[in-house]
């Protein structure tokens, strides 16, 4: 029986490093997509998973990793990330544009090329790596917890849209994490 494939976007640090390496350990062959390919290159490196330049924000660059993928049974929607913690009413457009184009559309352009190769495995899984902040507000996060708030509808409209069809959608809503992707909302 061939092993199950799972493909994880955001893997160079993080949240999306440690799922390749759980996953790895898992018994899982991990597909791992991101921008900086140093990192990738030293989680390959690490686990033996194979690594593809990613950048989850452009459908082009989606689309050419996708394309590298036979089969599919688990995608890990990891890309995203926190930038300015200004108040709602001064918001900063860059900022808030950079996390949702990270958080929501880098999510849904992964679901839509994935998808096809989740359904075919015939009992898919897609993962989306939410946040605490998809279900709560805070001072001066109203960029990323609109963001993660997206993720939650998104998730829940995936398994109503999907319902029939052999996949799962899963949310993972963890608390605050250091990772890269929160360190300028968050500095230490």
């Amino acid at each position: 029986m061939a092993k199950k494939v799972a493909v994880v976007s955001g893997a160079s640090s993080g949240i999306g490093e440690a799922a390749c390496r759980s996953l790895v350990d898992a018994g899982f062959v991990v597909i791992a997509g991101a921008r900086r390919q140093d990192r990738l290159e030293a989680l390959a490196s690490a686990t033996g998973c194979t690594v593809c330049p990613l950048d989850a924000t452009d459908n082009e660059s989606v689309e050419a990793f996708a394309s590298t993928i036979e089969r599919a049974d688990v995608l890990v929607n990891n890309a995203g990330g926190s930038w300015g913690m200004e108040p709602a009413g001064e918001f900063n457009e860059d900022n808030w544009r950079r996390m949702w184009e990270t958080n929501v559309l880098g999510l849904m352009f992964m679901t839509r090329a994935i998808l096809p190769k989740l359904e075919a495995s015939g009992a898919g899984h897609i993962v989306n790596v939410g946040s605490v902040a998809g279900h709560e507000v805070m001072r001066g996060g109203g960029g990323y917890t609109s963001a993660k708030h997206a993720v939650r509808a998104i998730s829940r409209t995936l398994r109503l849209e999907l319902l029939g069809k052999p996949i799962r959608v899963t949310e993972v809503a963890p608390g605050i994490v250091e990772t890269d992707g929160s360190q300028p909302a968050f500095p230490r």
